[in-house]
């Protein structure tokens, strides 16, 4: 019978069956032509701030861009910034971290045309969240509420939905959007996209962080050209808090993290706020912690009767072990419970604070 070249004489491999065979305990090519680890170079660093959600941050639009640029500052480095003109970008943000909408330099404040761009360029978001953020749990979208381009970032839901469901996430989006001043909402197109966006996002978790309240907590202590930048901080810090006490453990009582996701989960809208109460023998300590909250806070008052309430109680070790503050710190926490259909507390013992740290957050309300 004839043979041909690749044809095997005595069990030796023919001419075009000459592989490279392992010897040994070598099997490692095994698999090998079907890897499908990939190192992707536009991967963004995992957050170094401490916090008990796996979680991204993006900023659309120019408020929006320097709200995000905050939580940047903090170790959010799971963070883009979305816009439709590089002349908007907050300064000190590697490129790594943008994403610009071809096809305009600006919208000019039409909300309207902003839509139209996040939705023929919700694909180029998508894939950019995929590459640079990676496998994340929760998303939070930040904009401004008076721009053309961060009012229209709802635009974006359902990219940025389908994208956590790509990555198999069992979280959502939340929106942090800011409240236009009062001086600004007297021209009729930024109240106008600032009504849009918040009939946008009102049946979806949110936060209103309103700049009118936030520029009267920091007049005196700023001056005009930090007054944004400080604002934007001190509420990153102040969300930064829950975020992290969440993933403490306590002695006391804790607030883990299911009970932030479920918080976090409730549509609606959520409201946060601090105090520090150096005297804790006031009786009503209750009312001076509530109503410190709600002064203290950059967000709109608390209404109706929010579905979850959070009460986090920072004290050191002499207030822990005092009977009287135990009992007043407890009269307090019913005090806040009795205002939420469902309460989440934790306590936890810092002996390095000035007081006692209160932090409040409500969350489900349908205002």
């Amino acid at each position: 019978m004839n043979t041909t070249d690749t044809d095997t004489k005595d069990g030796e491999p023919g001419e075009e069956d000459n592989w490279d065979l392992p010897t040994g305990d070598n099997w490692d090519f095994i698999g090998g032509m079907d890897d499908s680890v990939v190192v992707d170079e536009l991967l963004l660093p995992d957050n170094t701030a401490p916090c008990a959600l796996n979680c991204g941050f993006i900023g659309v639009g120019g408020g929006g861009g320097k709200l995000a640029k905050a939580f940047l500052d903090l170790g959010f480095n799971k963070t883009i910034i979305v816009n439709t003109t590089e002349k908007d970008l907050p300064g000190g943000v590697d490129k790594e971290h943008v994403v610009i909408i071809p096809g305009a330099d600006g919208v000019g404040k039409d909300v309207n045309l902003g839509k139209k761009l996040l939705e023929e360029n919700s694909a180029l978001v998508e894939d950019a969240c995929r590459s640079r953020l990676g496998s994340i749990e929760w998303l939070f979208v930040l904009a401004g509420g008076g721009g053309g381009t961060g009012s229209a970032c709802s635009a974006l839901d359902d990219s940025l939905s389908r994208y956590l469901k790509s990555v198999e996430s069992e979280g959502s989006v939340v929106y942090i959007i800011t409240k236009p001043t009062a001086q600004e909402l007297l021209n009729p197109t930024i109240a106008a996209n600032y009504e849009t966006l918040t009939a946008d996002v009102k049946d979806t978790p949110h936060i209103i962080i309103d700049n009118e309240r936030q520029l009267q907590l920091l007049r005196g202590k700023v001056g005009m050209l930090n007054m944004f930048p400080a604002a934007n901080a001190t509420f990153a810090k102040l969300f930064h808090q829950v975020l992290r006490l969440a993933s403490e453990s306590s002695a006391i009582s804790a607030f883990d993290s299911n009970d932030l996701e479920r918080c976090l989960a409730t549509s609606g809208r959520i409201f946060l706020g601090s105090i520090v109460i150096r005297d804790t023998g006031v009786r009503d300590l209750g009312a001076q912690v509530l109503q410190g909250c709600v002064r203290g806070s950059p967000c709109p008052k608390p209404q109706g009767s929010p579905e979850t309430g959070v009460l986090l109680l920072l004290v050191t070790s002499a207030m822990a072990e005092d009977p009287d503050v135990s009992s007043r710190l407890e009269s307090a926490t019913a005090y806040v419970g009795g205002r939420a259909n469902t309460l989440f507390s934790g306590v936890y013992v810092k002996d390095s604070i000035p007081g006692l740290i209160a932090i409040t957050m409500f969350g489900g309300m349908k205002d």
